[in-house]
């Protein structure tokens, strides 16, 4: 992970990503260990498709998981096509 290189206000801007790096290093990172990078890299990618993306309420989601909320939004747009 590289630090952030934009400046505050700029469009550059990345907060959406760097508020994710936050959630992962506070919720996961932090509470475990791992003996090679390897590992590490398996374990993260495993609770992010399988906890963050499936089982994690967002508050930008409207608390539900990023898959719930695309699930209805598509629902939305195809009775939306369909009327």
């Amino acid at each position: 992970m590289f630090q952030s290189m934009g400046r505050v206000g700029s469009c550059f801007d990345n907060a959406v990503s760097e508020a994710f790096n936050s959630v992962l290093k506070v919720e996961y990172v932090y509470r475990h260990t791992f003996t090679t990078r390897a590992e590490a890299r398996i374990r993260i990618a495993t609770w992010i498709t399988d906890f963050y993306n499936t089982r994690r309420l967002h508050s930008v989601c409207d608390y539900k998981s990023p898959i719930d909320y695309e699930r209805e939004y598509r629902a939305g747009l195809s009775v939306g096509l369909a009327a």
